[in-house]
């Protein structure tokens, strides 16, 4: 198989696997926008209704799920927070921050880009790889689902899942690819690769993935390089000749 084919293949495998992921969370969106769209106030007691649903997203790959209020949504407090994670061998945990800005360790979550991107896009992203200090001091990619009140931006519906589970399901494919291949996102940081010279997080510098994105993300075929979107993740796919 040339690299253009196994380029395509594997590109589509990534999408599968993106839109696996949001299928998942798709329950949760429901029930966030149901709660929200309730007549009169709605007060952060209110989200617990959302526990069945976040939990019944955790497994196949996901490793923590929930739902982050934007300011002022809620009635009774500035910032909601109702996030659930998987615990080895055991029954899920549910997360708590701080959300006091009074507080040294309060987490201002409106300025962290799996919140902002959906907030002032009004699209689902993709945000990662980064380290999850907060939760796992995990390589983590983090799915959002942006969720409305009246047409207005009310929070996001958000899963959790280790970069290794992406390079466990795509490690055997890019292994097979004749080139360096990589999985990037949109700023051009590693995902996956068949190289160690790839580690996940580093900066694919040449191409710019970040300019070649924002032209479009048009597919790439020439002699030395491959270059394709997998479907409509924010997630590329990248062949060089090694």
């Amino acid at each position: 198989m040339n690299d253009t084919l196994a380029g395509e293949d594997i590109a589509e495998e990534v999408s599968g696997i993106v839109e696996g992921v949001f299928e998942r969370l798709a329950p949760a969106v429901a029930a966030a926008t149901a709660i929200l769209g309730r007549p009169g106030p709605v007060r952060a007691a209110d989200l617990d209704a959302l526990r069945p649903d976040v939990i019944a997203a955790l497994g196949e790959r996901i490793v923590g799920a929930g739902f982050i209020a934007a300011p002022d949504a809620l009635a009774d407090q500035r910032f909601g927070f109702e996030w659930w994670t998987c615990t080895p061998g055991g029954p899920p945990a549910q997360l708590f921050i701080s959300l006091d800005p009074a507080s040294d360790h309060f987490l201002d979550y409106t300025r962290q880009s799996w919140f902002t991107v959906p907030r002032d896009s009004g699209r689902r992203h993709i945000t990662g790889p980064y380290v999850d200090y907060l939760c796992t001091d995990e390589y983590t990619l983090t799915f959002t689902v942006p969720v409305l009140r009246d047409g207005a931006f009310a929070g996001v519906v958000g899963a959790d899942v280790f970069v290794h589970q992406f390079e466990r399901l795509l490690l055997p494919k890019l292994r097979r690819v004749d080139g360096r291949a990589a999985v990037i996102n949109a700023q051009g940081r590693v995902i996956a690769a068949n190289t160690a010279r790839q580690a996940t997080g580093s900066l694919v510098r040449d191409p710019d993935i970040a300019s070649w994105w924002n032209s479009g993300a048009p597919p790439v075929h020439d002699a030395d390089t491959v270059l394709l979107r997998c479907g409509d993740a924010p997630i590329a796919l990248l062949v060089t000749k090694r």
